[in-house]
């Protein structure tokens, strides 16, 4: 038997210090945070901003594209959230 491996994404809010939790498969984390991806994927043309990929295929890229993608959509291209990750058990 296969067991299907979930993953927890952290958002942590700066200013508030206020932290979301998300839990799921990779491919319920990819759906989740379809849109902040697709809005970072819309200023990636922008001089200075990073290309973000909408179909990652590790957690660890889906979070770093995550914390480009917010980078890019921030006015200022800096982003006051951030994503990080850890598995599990």
């Amino acid at each position: 038997m296969v067991k299907i491996k979930t993953y927890k994404v952290i958002s942590t809010k700066y200013r508030s210090g206020r932290t979301y939790e998300k839990v799921g498969t990779l491919a319920d984390l990819i759906q989740a945070f379809s849109y902040t991806l697709e809005c970072g994927a819309s200023y990636q043309h922008e001089k200075g901003n990073k290309k973000i990929n909408c179909t990652p295929k590790s957690v660890a890229a889906l979070v770093n594209n995550l914390n480009n993608a917010v980078n890019n959509s921030a006015a200022n291209g800096c982003a006051s959230e951030g994503y990080d990750w850890e598995p599990v058990v």
